[in-house]
């Protein structure tokens, strides 16, 4: 399976910016010591041809995808491309693989989405089984699959190497790895904003939250760890502070500390940041912290 380290770097500000400060932005990341960086997909870039700008710019530096959709590729294309990075880029490239949501499913691609966890089961089955005949990568390639509840959390670990929980509280780790067991990955997100002041903190922290509590798969994960319809609905100080932990470098190690207390392999910080800046300050204080 492949080490992505302990701690890594999660982002979605990349796909706003020219691929030359991408570039600049990884080589420099990768100096720092950060030793894995997550690119999702949206309705932006293609993921697969970013991770292959950022792996030819580093040389040690593994990316990940946080994830690829599995309606926006058929299974062979998919696994063919995460075996075509891992050959040519000496086995940095990581695979998440997720569901998405019913608006982006639905509303931008067209594509049914009443039943997730059945495709991903068939997707992944279909992947193992494709035909690929090019030049293969040294080891089998990695996936892990975007987890929040116990049905997909327990595919994670039946036909994946683990998992990526993405906006979770705390509570969630242990979860995650007692679903997956031992030897899974357990690869969780969690957002941090660098500002002391609660009111400011928590308004960054809203202002990036709302379009996720808007979505069912999280709103719904939330209500399973005891917060109310209210608490999501108002996006009340209590969940703010579950899911973005803001304060000092030393509040966000002890967050991180938790998540791997609790059994994650890997914690990946995404740095909230107010105006969609690649938060190169932050990364580089945040590198001296906990790295």
């Amino acid at each position: 399976m492949i080490d992505i380290g302990r701690v890594g770097i999660w982002q979605g500000v990349f796909d706003g910016h020219p691929a030359g400060a991408v570039r600049d932005s990884v080589a420099e990341l990768e100096d720092l010591g950060w030793p894995c960086v997550w690119v999702p997909e949206t309705v932006s870039r293609d993921p697969f041809v970013s991770a292959a700008v950022m792996l030819e710019a580093t040389r040690s530096m593994k990316v990940a995808t946080g994830i690829a959709s599995i309606w926006a590729r058929d299974a062979m294309t998919t696994s063919n491309a995460s075996k075509t990075l891992n050959e040519a880029y000496d086995g940095r490239f990581l695979l998440g693989l997720g569901v998405s949501h019913h608006t982006i499913t639905e509303w931008v691609r067209k594509h049914d989405y009443s039943k997730p966890l059945t495709r991903m089961r068939e997707y992944l089955e279909r992947m193992d089984k494709s035909m690929y005949k090019g030049v293969a990568p040294a080891e089998p390639p990695s996936r892990v699959l975007a987890a929040l509840g116990p049905k997909m959390l327990a595919l994670s670990a039946e036909l994946a190497d683990g998992a990526h929980p993405y906006f979770v509280p705390v509570e969630h780790t242990p979860i995650a790895r007692a679903a997956v067991g031992p030897d899974k990955m357990v690869a969780t997100e969690q957002m941090v904003i660098l500002e002391t002041d609660p009111g400011t903190a928590r308004e960054i922290a809203r202002k990036h939250m709302r379009v996720y509590l808007d979505l069912p798969n999280y709103a719904n994960n939330l209500l399973r760890f005891g917060f109310t319809e209210e608490d999501v609905t108002a996006a009340s100080d209590r969940l703010v502070d579950a899911i973005v932990v803001w304060g000092t470098t030393d509040v966000i190690k002890d967050r991180v500390q938790a998540h791997l207390d609790g059994g994650a392999s890997h914690v990946c910080v995404q740095v909230l940041s107010p105006d969609n800046a690649i938060p190169m300050a932050a990364w580089r204080e945040l590198a001296a912290a906990l790295l």
